[in-house]
């Protein structure tokens, strides 16, 4: 218990630390490469898959401190 507490208290640490980087790019127009470096830890392409009859390429981002956030939870609070 005290484990996952910590762990807890460690994702609520990364979460605070990336607002906070977060609210220095509120009003930008553009994403440069300075921001793109403070907020993303890594991007993953996936390989094209055509069986559908139309191209279709997956990415994810995984976020600095937070991990990856599924795009649709992203799509969700956007519209909130």
């Amino acid at each position: 218990m005290r484990q996952e507490i910590e762990v807890q208290a460690r994702q609520n640490e990364n979460i605070e630390k990336f607002i906070q980087t977060a609210q220095k790019y509120v009003s930008i127009e553009t994403l440069d490469a300075y921001a793109l470096r403070e907020l993303v830890q890594a991007i993953y392409v996936e390989a094209p898959d055509k069986s559908s009859g139309k191209r279709r390429q997956n990415i994810h981002i995984k976020y600095d401190g937070l991990g990856f956030i599924p795009l649709d939870e992203l799509m969700k609070e956007e519209t909130a």
